[in-house]
């Protein structure tokens, strides 16, 4: 029952397109996948951090997170690279440089973005690209529990350290940050997500008293910043003036028009809370909007936008986290009505709410027949297998406040395990049929601690492979095969009013009476960054009708009859 109500809440939201149409099911998912890490060569492993001593009884579940991925063309040769972060002083961060013939190369010592990991600086909790400056070369922000750091690509082999300059030397507790030109004015702002206060040292603590103040509704963690950048590579900090400094203990954020007003919006996942919307009024402010989220969420982990039904929409994926007889804060799949002014709607079939501790989690075609699938990586602490904290959190969470936000109060984790040796799952979007988890039988078997999630076609043959970031443990790199009756078309994006990565960018793809729509992407997930490029799988059909570009500057273009199987390489007009 509960399925066929899905379906139908699924169907009233997108009438107006017509069915979905896609072949693919749970016998044959048209796509497979394989661990391609070691052929490409990739040998990371992420180590987490060491903190205080004061809080060593909870020190495993405080520093369970920093293991991030974020894909960029460093080096501008049209072969996607990707960046590691570690979180422990002394192991350095990883910027694996696409050879273009399948393997990987770490550059990042070279680079001078490796030995970021230092006392007095913090420990590197995930990272973004962008061209900040316009100039054509793809920067880095690394943000931290700790300092954030902005490095100034200077010939696609070098990086510079300019944060100071930049007016963004701060300490910021951060576990992620986006790239968006929130006034349209041609230049990459960033928004910066904060967790704990500010005024917490993870290693130099002060008081104990740093953790939430509500298992469900808490608002005490860090200030969230926006960055305005002004030119000549500087930024001023407008937070205040913008209404967008939550203090929600935001662990993930991502931009669109979500209600396609020609304006790039905010969308927040909040641990221990539940998520937010700010609407952007004009490029002036932004103003928050319920828009039907003030329920269910009250863990949430990642932001994943993607058109799920194809109605030229985007939609948000937030996980949470559930373990069978202790908790069930189902993950959401929100339709996005908000151009009807009826905000979103909770579609989540009981497949998809229920994916265990899930983290990170991206839409992409694997298969290429015109319908996005869904991965969520999974899984806490793998630690002791006969010992569960579950018992031990559930005992905390029903404290009072002041207990709660005093990590000495929480008791010892010791060497258990808190929803570890999960699964990554793999969700096969079937339409109106509903989603079906085809992991282990694409290939996904992995039981790791997942946590960032980035897709990309790393061998620009229209196939999104897949790259996993793990807590304390290897990273993975997942290809993908689809079937190769299907087709594809993708593009890269130059801005030339518009922020030169594009970012912000939303293009429609229309063939054969389907209709599809992807944001180009400035950071999103938990901790991740997808290939900018849009990909559009076509299935059988082998053109496209049209292409709407939506620029962030504001301005439109219209393509007709462009060839699949195809990049293509589109120059934002000058008018």
């Amino acid at each position: 029952m509960a399925v066929a109500i899905v379906a139908a809440l699924a169907f009233t939201a997108r009438m107006d397109r017509g069915p979905l149409r896609t072949s693919a099911g749970v016998a044959n998912p048209g796509f497979a996948l394989h661990d391609g890490t070691a052929a490409a060569g990739i040998t990371f492993v992420h180590h987490r951090p060491t903190l205080d001593p004061k809080l060593a009884n909870i020190e495993p579940h405080v520093a369970a997170v920093g293991a991030a991925v974020s894909i960029g063309d460093v080096d501008g040769d049209g072969w996607p690279d990707f960046y590691l972060t570690n979180s422990r002083f002394g192991a350095p961060n990883a910027l694996y440089r696409n050879r273009g013939d399948g393997t990987f190369e770490d550059v990042a010592a070279g680079a001078g973005i490796a030995d970021l990991n230092r006392e007095g600086d913090g420990v590197s909790m995930g990272s973004v690209w962008g061209d900040y400056d316009n100039d054509g070369r793809e920067d880095l922000l690394v943000y931290r529990y700790g300092k954030l750091s902005l490095f100034h690509n200077v010939d696609g082999h070098r990086f510079d350290d300019v944060t100071a300059a930049a007016g963004l030397d701060r300490w910021i507790n951060s576990n992620g940050a986006i790239w968006f030109d929130y006034d349209r004015d041609g230049r990459l702002d960033l928004y910066v997500t904060a967790y704990f206060r500010d005024d917490v040292d993870l290693w130099h603590l002060a008081t104990t008293h740093i953790m939430h103040d509500s298992f469900e509704y808490a608002t005490n963690g860090g200030k969230n910043r926006l960055f305005h950048n002004v030119g000549n590579g500087h930024f001023e900090d407008v937070t205040d003036a913008m209404g967008v400094g939550s203090t929600r203990w935001t662990l993930a954020a991502a931009s669109a028009d979500f209600n396609q007003d020609g304006w790039p919006d905010l969308y927040l996942a909040n641990d221990y809370g539940p998520e937010e919307l700010f609407l952007n009024q004009g490029g002036t402010r932004f103003v928050p909007s319920t828009a039907g989220l003030e329920s269910e969420s009250k863990s949430g982990m990642s932001v994943a936008l993607g058109d799920v039904y194809n109605r030229a929409r985007m939609d948000v994926f937030v996980t949470n986290i559930s373990a069978k007889g202790y908790l069930f804060q189902n993950n959401n799949l929100r339709v996005n009505l908000l151009p009807e002014g009826k905000g979103f709607r909770n579609v989540a079939d009981p497949v998809i709410a229920d994916a265990g501790w899930a983290w990170g989690s991206q839409f992409a075609d694997l298969n290429n027949d015109g319908v996005d699938e869904l991965f969520v990586a999974n899984g806490f602490i793998s630690g002791d297998s006969t010992r569960n904290y579950w018992y031990s959190m559930s005992k905390i969470a029903g404290a009072n406040a002041r207990l709660f936000e005093d990590a000495a109060t929480w008791p010892a984790f010791g060497t258990s395990s808190l929803s570890g040796f999960e699964r990554s799952r793999l969700y096969l979007n079937r339409g109106l049929s509903g989603w079906a988890d085809v992991a282990q039988a694409v290939g996904i078997t992995d039981t790791f601690d997942g946590r960032a999630v980035a897709m990309a076609d790393f061998r620009n043959r229209g196939a999104m492979d897949i790259v996993v970031a793990n807590q304390n443990q290897p990273a993975l790199l997942y290809r993908d095969t689809p079937d190769s009756a299907n087709h594809w078309i993708a593009f890269r994006l130059v801005g030339t009013r518009s922020n030169r990565s594009a970012i912000g960018a939303e293009v429609v793809v229309e063939s054969g009476g389907a209709t599809q729509r992807r944001v180009v992407d400035g950071g999103m997930g938990f901790a991740s960054q997808n290939d900018r490029r849009p990909h559009f799988g076509l299935g059988a059909r082998e053109w496209v009708d049209r292409v709407l570009i939506q620029w962030p500057s504001g301005d439109r273009q219209v393509l007709t009859h462009l060839a699949a199987d195809q990049l293509h390489t589109i120059t934002e007009p000058t008018r």
